[in-house]
């Protein structure tokens, strides 16, 4: 069995269910012992911060003491840190190329990179960038954020200028779309060839994450997340969302080189990208199958628990409540 280890792994159950059920071995970790989604695992360790000087040492550790033939980063916290020591953990890292993450993850540099490559995105500037003639409404969002942390809508220049200045966060200004909002749920090999490419519709996101949407088999979605993703060199998972304008054509406002929030519904729909991480993992060459999935499959998603209690040593462990018969 494939031994995957899943970095920063969170509150992402779904996910390393998913690899289980693929025949992998789980290894995931996290800095919080009360994150849940190590405790569906195999295995789980705790490690320092992604900031923290020793974190590349630990999962280097783990990597050898486990076995691991794959690192799989679940947020987008510590992608850069994995990008610039994938040479330095003894597994291969399911992500592109360091300079591609590290624009991918700043959303000006994201634009910037669209538009080298010919691709479509909303017009977006620094603040100091801003011109005069400014179609309203317009959005203020943080260069590095994510779950939409720190996105204002800006119905005017007055309230453009109280945004910029109410944000904590290095921001910049983007145009706003107007037309359907898909995402595009991707998976690539190590040479940037689009295995599959799943649009879904957004009925519904809540902090920036989808938690209701429908897979649709929209072949001018397909195809775009295709290109986009090919003409990046994306390698492994990766989440592309879209604004289908008017005039038909796609803007993309954000890339995410990891498994999307609303990962169930490709997974549902027969997306099988666990079972092609694995495959990649062990050499092999799968040949890509566009459009290969189910369309229709709708996903609304729901929040769960899981609850722990100290055994002797003070580990916390999952507590398995014995029901006891009682009279009414």
């Amino acid at each position: 069995m494939t031994a995957v280890l899943f970095t920063c792994a969170g509150q992402r159950v779904d996910i390393v269910e998913a690899f289980r059920a693929a025949g992998a071995t789980t290894v995931a970790v996290d800095a919080n012992r009360l994150a849940p989604a190590p405790y569906h695992a195999d295995a789980f360790e705790l490690v320092p911060r992604v900031d923290d000087p020793a974190y590349v040492p630990a999962l280097r550790e783990l990597v050898a003491r486990h076995g691991v033939k794959l690192v799989v980063p679940l947020t987008d916290l510590d992608q850069v840190v994995l990008a610039r020591a994938r040479d330095q953990l003894g597994a291969l890292v399911l992500l592109p190329e360091v300079d591609v993450v590290e624009r991918l993850g700043d959303k000006y540099l994201a634009h910037g990179l669209l538009e080298e490559h010919g691709l479509p995105s909303p017009p977006t500037w620094l603040p100091t960038e801003v011109p005069d003639e400014l179609r309203f409404p317009v959005l203020v969002k943080a260069r590095h954020g994510f779950g939409s942390r720190h996105i204002y809508r800006a119905e005017n220049a007055s309230e453009l200028e109280f945004f910029l200045r109410y944000t904590p966060a290095e921001s910049c200004v983007q145009e706003l779309c107007h037309g359907e909002e898909f995402s595009i749920d991707v998976f690539c090999d190590w040479d940037a060839r689009c295995l599959n490419a799943i649009p879904r519709t957004m009925i519904e996101s809540k902090g920036g994450e989808s938690i209701k949407g429908a897979t649709i088999k929209d072949w001018s979605l397909i195809e775009f997340g295709r290109r986009v993703a090919e003409t990046l060199g994306l390698v492994g998972p990766a989440n592309v969302q879209c604004f289908r304008e008017s005039d038909g054509v796609h803007y993309v406002t954000d890339i995410n080189p990891r498994f999307g929030g609303g990962f169930p519904l490709p997974t549902a729909a027969g997306s099988r990208y666990p079972e092609l991480a694995l495959a990649l993992a062990r050499g092999e060459r799968p040949e890509p199958r566009l459009g290969e999935f189910r369309e229709g499959v709708v996903m609304t998603r729901f929040f769960s628990g899981l609850t722990l209690v100290a055994d002797a040593d003070g580990t916390l462990v999952p507590f398995e409540e014995v029901s006891e018969p009682t009279e009414l």
